[in-house]
Formats: structure tokens, sequence, C-alpha cells
């Protein structure tokens, strides 16, 4: 039962990230809601699986997978949203502050980039 539990709560962690990547705005909101969500129904997945598996190999691994997934996940995100915003990625309209356009003056603008296919 608790199996059951474990993996519903980490299909609606998925199914909400999937749903944040389709209606936020810009690439920064998208990133916040997929990385955070995919992480944790991640994580619950991981966890049935060790529930029902026990001190297995595999469910030794599936911990071992949760403790990757939590030191790799938010580097991830976090590196490829700077370089989203290095590479001059339009933040939304509606966004309140641009904190980074102090430490980061020379951005380039994402009009000016070519392609070097």
């Amino acid at each position: 039962m608790l199996t059951i539990i474990l993996l519903v709560l980490g299909l609606f962690f998925i199914v909400t990230g999937c749903l944040g990547l389709y209606r936020m705005p810009d690439v920064f909101c998208r990133m916040h809601a997929t990385s955070k969500a995919t992480t944790l129904g991640l994580v619950f997945i991981l966890m049935a699986s060790f529930v029902h598996l026990g001190f297995s190999s595999v469910g030794l691994k599936a911990i071992l997978a949760i403790i990757f997934a939590f030191l790799t996940a938010p580097v991830g995100a976090h590196l490829i949203s700077r370089a989203a915003y290095q590479r001059g990625v339009k933040l939304h309209d509606r966004s309140v502050t641009d904190a980074l356009s102090v430490l980061y003056p020379e951005k380039i603008n994402a009009d000016q980039v070519q392609d070097k296919d």
C-alpha cells in the first residue's frame, strides 16, 4: 500500500512539472517548475522501488540515485539558467526585478546570436 502511495505522489509531481513546463511564461520559470517537481517525482518513485524491493542491491541503488538526484538536479538547473541569462534570453514582461544585471552587464543579446551550422 505504501508503494502505491509513493508512486502516485511521484506521478503527481512529474505531471505537475510537465504542466509547469507548458504553462510558465519564460525559460527561467519553466526551469524552476520542472527541476523542483521532477526531482521530487523521481525521489518518490525511487522511494517506492526501495520500499517494494527492500535492502536488495536494486533497493540500495535507488537510495544512491536519490542522493545523486538531490545533488545534481539543482546544480544543473542553475547552470542552464545562468547560461540562458548570459546568452540574453529575455525575462517575462511581468518579471519584477533583474537582479543579475549588476553581475552580468555584458550579456549577449539573443537577437545578435548567429548559429555556426
